[in-house]
């Protein structure tokens, strides 16, 4: 029989008791935070106002990084406000709430940087057909099924989540709310729940691996018949993605693939999957890519001369 729930809020550790350090890391998360929104936002735009910018790959890129500031729009800016303060409160309900939007969008985007490597695999191993395959109808079905799956995930995770019962202690040792942190706190024996926890991220996590593995393993192979300028061209744009995935996946793999326990790294480890990826996502698309550095030109130059008139 389950223990009714008589804790009603939670009590975030957040990375340090002293409040020098605290305030320190305030400041730090938000430049951090206005530079995704900023960054991230700025591609948006571009891709939206330009119609130059009118691949496939631009319509997931724009996707991408609206996802990327939803993201960490879950965690950054409760954060940010709680190291300005000693006691660090969050209901029960808004816990369980942001750990479904962490997974919503944490989940949309693994699917859709999966969907970015089927593109590139269509682009480069079948040209021909490339307009074909990659319309607009299969483009927005593509974005539509991240944003199902990513729904999913987060259902499934929550779900079993908010069947547990909290009787005490209520001090959760992380700067929000996940499932690894919370499932310690419940007062019941979590076994079960923590193996389906791990397979639903899991099981995520590898088949889209896979995938994008499989995908880049068939373009490398592909590339090697192409001539040396449009290797180059494919490898740059391809290279841009792979970082952005290693940035996501490599962290991610290590809190969410494993026995469902909490290390002291959790905390910085979970820094890189929130904050890090998302910050670094539009320096490494624009930095790498002259079509989207040049639209942005274009797109503040506008914006100058529209202000000056």
């Amino acid at each position: 029989m389950a223990t009714p729930n008589n804790v009603t809020e939670l009590i975030l550790l957040g990375f340090s008791p002293n409040q020098d350090v605290q305030k320190t890391i305030s400041v730090m998360f938000l430049l951090m935070y206005m530079a995704i929104v900023l960054g991230n936002g700025l591609i948006v735009v571009t891709i939206m106002g330009n119609k130059g910018l009118t691949s496939p790959m631009y319509f997931f890129l724009g996707y991408l990084s609206f996802v990327e500031i939803c993201y960490c729009s879950v965690t950054a800016p409760k954060l940010i406000l709680d190291s300005l303060i000693e006691r660090k409160i969050i209901s029960l309900k808004g816990c369980i709430t942001q750990i479904f939007f962490l997974h919503f969008f944490g989940g949309t985007e693994i699917f859709l940087l999966t969907v970015m490597a089927y593109d590139r695999y269509v682009a480069i191993c079948k040209p021909l057909h490339y307009t074909v395959i990659m319309n607009w109808r299969a483009c927005g079905l593509l974005v539509g099924a991240a944003w199902g799956g990513g729904l999913l995930h987060s259902v499934g995770q929550t779900f079993l989540i908010s069947q547990l019962p909290f009787c005490g202690p209520k001090v959760l040792d992380h700067y929000f709310c996940d499932v690894h942190p919370v499932l310690k706190l419940a007062c019941s024996d979590t076994f079960l729940i923590g193996v389906l926890i791990i397979a639903n991220g899991g099981s995520i996590s590898v088949i889209s691996f896979t995938v994008l593995l499989a995908s880049y393993v068939v373009i490398l192979h592909a590339l090697s018949t192409q001539t040396s300028e449009g290797r180059r061209k494919a490898l740059s744009t391809c290279a841009s993605h792979v970082a952005v995935v290693g940035l996501f996946f490599i962290p991610c793999s290590f809190v969410y693939m494993r026995p469902c326990v909490t290390l002291p790294a959790d905390k910085i480890v979970a820094v890189f999957y929130t904050v890090v990826t998302p910050l670094l996502n539009p320096i490494i698309y624009s930095f790498r890519n002259a079509e989207v550095k040049n639209a942005m030109r274009r797109l503040i130059g506008r914006k100058v001369i529209w202000e000056e008139k």
